[in-house]
C-alpha cells in the first residue's frame, strides 16, 4: 500500500488561501461603509493562520507533497515573523488607505495572497514550488503598487518593478533550468546529494549558479541589483511601501538557505557561490550608505538603507556554519522589526493630502509628540547600530561570524561603511530633537496604531537588552533544518 503522506505542515497555506477566496467573493457583499468586516476577516485570517502554524509546528522537517513541501522549525518561526509583519502593516496602514481610498477588499485580497506566495516560498523543497511562491508574491505586489490608479508615480513604480521583475524571474527561471541540466532534478534535496555524489566540476552547474546568483540579489535588492528598489520605494503608497520594505526578506533568506545551502551547499559550489555574493555584499554596502547621505526624500533613504543592509544580511550567509546562517536570520528578523516601526512612523504622520515622506517633515517632532520622537530615535539608533538596541547586536553577531570564518577584510569593510551609514540615521534624531517644527498640526492615530507602534519600538530596545533568546531560537532553527 503506497505511503499516504501528511498534509498539516501546508493546513496554514490551505487556510490562507480559502479565506482569501472567500473575503474576495464576500467582500461584492459589503458595502464600502461596513468595509471594516473585511479589514476584520483579513486580521482573523492572519491570526488563525499563526495559530495553525503554531499548532502543527515540528522540531523536525516533515515533508509533503511528494517532497516538494516541508515544515521544518526554520519555516515555522519565519511564518509567525511573516504573520506578526502582516497584521502589524495592515494595522499601520490602516488610516492611510482608508483616506487615500485604497481601503478596498482588492488590497486585502491582494495582501493574503502576497503572503501566501511568501508562506510558499518558506516552505519550498522544490525549484517549482520555490518559483511559484515567488511569481505569486511577485504578482501580487505589481498589482497593489498599482492600486492607485490615478497616481501616475505610482503606476510608473510598477511599471518599473514589473519589468525588472520579470527579467530576474527570466534569470532564475534559466539557472533553475541549467541546474536541472546539471543534476536531472528539480527536489532540493534531491539535487543536493547527486552534486555530492558526482561531484561538482560541472561547467553548467556553475552557469547556472551565475544566473540564480543575480536573481537572487534582484530579489534581495541587493547592489548590483538594486537599482529597482529607490524608484519603486519612492512611488509606491506608503502602505505598499511598508510591505515590500519588510515581510518579503523574510521569505527571500528562507529562498537563499533552500537553493544555496540546502541544495548547493556542496563545499566546492559553496566557494563559487560565496564569491558572488561577497561582491554583492561589498557593493551593497558602499552604494547603500553613500547613496543614502545624499536623499531628501525619507523613502529612498530606506530604500538604500535596505540595500546596506541587504548587504550585512549576505555577510551572515558567507560566513556559513551554523554561527553565520543563524546570524543571517537573527539579522533579517530585526530587520524586519525596524523597518515596520519606521514606516510605521511615516504613515503615523501622514494624513489626507499630506504625505510626511520628507526628512524634513520630522522637523520638530519632540516639540510635538516627545514619545513619537523617542520611538523614532530608538529606530534609528537600532539601524545604525547604536547600543543597547537590537540593531547593535544583529550587526555584532554577523561580524563574530564573518571573523570566525576568516574573512576579516569583509568585517573591516562592514565596520567602515556602518559608521558612514550612521550619519543619516543620525541626522533624523537631529531634526526632531534640535530643529523647530514646521509643522504643528496634531498627530492623532488610532489607538491600535499607537499601542503597537509603541510595543514595536520598545521591542527593539528590549531585545537590545536581551538578545540571548531571540539568537538562541534563530540557531535552533536553522541546526533542525540543516
Amino acid at each position: 500500500m503506497q505511503y499516504i503522506q501528511p498534509l498539516w505542515p501546508a493546513y496554514p497555506e490551505i487556510f490562507l488561501l480559502a479565506m482569501a477566496c472567500v473575503i474576495l467573493i464576500a467582500d461584492l457583499f459589503i458595502s464600502d461603509e461596513k468595509r471594516s468586516i473585511t479589514y476584520a476577516l483579513t486580521q482573523l485570517t492572519l491570526a488563525g493562520a499563526a495559530l495553525i502554524t503554531w499548532f502543527t509546528a515540528s522540531g523536525e522537517p516533515v515533508h509533503t507533497f511528494s517532497g516538494m513541501f516541508v515544515g521544518d522549525l526554520m519555516s515555522d518561526v519565519l511564518k509567525l515573523v511573516t504573520y506578526f509583519g502582516v497584521i502589524s502593516i495592515l494595522v499601520y496602514a490602516r488610516d492611510y488607505i482608508t483616506l487615500r481610498g485604497m481601503f478596498r477588499g482588492e488590497f486585502f485580497a491582494l495582501t493574503l495572497f502576497a503572503t501566501l506566495g511568501l508562506m510558499v516560498m518558506i516552505s519550498a523543497n522544490h525549484l517549482l514550488t520555490l518559483y511559484l511562491g515567488l511569481e505569486l508574491l511577485s504578482l501580487s505586489l505589481y498589482a497593489m503598487v498599482a492600486l492607485q490608479r490615478e497616481s501616475a508615480q505610482a503606476t510608473e513604480a510598477a511599471m518599473k518593478y514589473f519589468v525588472l521583475g520579470a527579467l530576474a524571474s527570466g534569470m532564475l527561471l534559466y539557472g533553475m533550468s541549467m541546474i536541472y541540466g546539471a543534476t536531472g532534478s528539480l527536489e532540493i534535496t534531491r539535487i543536493a546529494a547527486v552534486i555530492a555524489d558526482d561531484g561538482a566540476k560541472n561547467v553548467v552547474l556553475v552557469f547556472g549558479l551565475v544566473f540564480l546568483a543575480a536573481g537572487i540579489g534582484f530579489k534581495l535588492g541587493a547592489a548590483p541589483f538594486h537599482m529597482w528598489l529607490p524608484d519603486v520605494y519612492h512611488g509606491a503608497p506608503t502602505a505598499v511601501t511598508l510591505f515590500i520594505g519588510t515581510v518579503p526578506k523574510l521569505a527571500a533568506f528562507a529562498f537563499v538557505i533552500r537553493l544555496l545551502v540546502q541544495a548547493l551547499g556542496v563545499e566546492e559550489i559553496q566557494a563559487h557561490w560565496q564569491q558572488m555574493l561577497a561582491v554583492m555584499a561589498v557593493l551593497s554596502l558602499i552604494i547603500g550608505n553613500v547613496t543614502a547621505i545624499a536623499q531628501t526624500n525619507l523613502k529612498r533613504m530606506l530604500a538604500y538603507s535596505t540595500i546596506s543592509h541587504m548587504g550585512f544580511l549576505l555577510i551572515g550567509i558567507i560566513a556559513g556554519g551554523l554561527n553565520g546562517y543563524a546570524s543571517g536570520m537573527f539579522y533579517v528578523v530585526v530587520y524586519v522589526l525596524m523597518s515596520l516601526g519606521a514606516f510605521g512612523m511615516i504613515l503615523l504622520l501622514s494624513r489626507d493630502g499630506f504625505e510626511a515622506e520628507n526628512i524634513n517633515d520630522f522637523k520638530g517632532l519632540n516639540q510635538r509628540s516627545p514619545w513619537y520622537a523617542f520611538l523614532m530615535l530608538l529606530l534609528m539608533f537600532s539601524m545604525a547600530g547604536v547600543p543597547p538596541t537590537v540593531g547593535f547586536y544583529a550587526k555584532l553577531a554577523v561580524l563574530q561570524a564573518i571573523v570566525e570564518a576568516g574573512h576579516v577584510w569583509l568585517a573591516v569593510i562592514a565596520v567602515i561603511f556602518s559608521l558612514i551609514g550612521a550619519f543619516y540615521y543620525l541626522r533624523i534624531v537631529k531634526l526632531m530633537y534640535f530643529d523647530d517644527a514646521e509643522d504643528t498640526t496634531p498627530i492623532t492615530p488610532r489607538a491600535d496604531a499607537q499601542v503597537l507602534l509603541s510595543i514595536n519600538g520598545l521591542a527593539v530596545l528590549a531585545f537590545g537588552i536581551f538578545p540571548q533568546p531571540l539568537i538562541a531560537l534563530c540557531a535552533s532553527s536553522i541546526l533542525a533544518s540543516l
